[in-house]
């Protein structure tokens, strides 16, 4: 399996009151791990949307474990937890500089032709893109 890590620098902005990172820079910052992972393994989202593709988000999770502060760096992780040839899961774990988990995350996406919406297939589209996730997806456990 293949992970992909970005840092990010907890600014102002993205925290509250309390100088905690507001709950949903975390739904920002997975996305910014999802492109790095695609770019990582060579490919570019921008050109996918430039193809008239799109991945939206059908489903996000989100477990809170431990805030993120103001001045901290955060260190995303992200892999493609499931992959199938239409859909993608992508998981991910973010820490805080000192190796605490602070949140975990899932979303699922279908790739979908911008002009109907319609589900389309990355295994017959885009047979290297296909060929890349297979390789870096997580292999399922197998039971003994």
């Amino acid at each position: 399996m293949f992970v992909s890590t970005r840092e990010i620098e907890v600014r102002y902005a993205e925290t509250d009151q309390m100088g905690v990172v507001y709950h949903a820079n975390y739904l920002i910052w997975m996305e910014l791990g999802r492109t790095k992972l695609i770019k990582d393994l060579g490919f570019n989202y921008a050109e996918l949307e430039k193809d008239g593709i799109l991945s939206p988000v059908m489903d996000i999770q989100a477990s809170y474990k431990k805030p993120l502060l103001y001045g901290q760096k955060a260190i995303v992780k992200t892999w493609i937890d499931e992959y199938d040839g239409l859909r993608v899961n992508y998981g991910y774990e973010i820490f805080n500089e000192d190796g605490d988990l602070a949140v975990t995350g899932l979303t699922k996406h279908v790739c979908v032709k911008k002009d109907s919406f319609r589900p389309l297939s990355i295994r017959k589209k885009y047979p290297e893109w296909h060929e890349a996730y297979e390789k870096a997806k997580k292999q399922p456990v197998e039971a003994n």
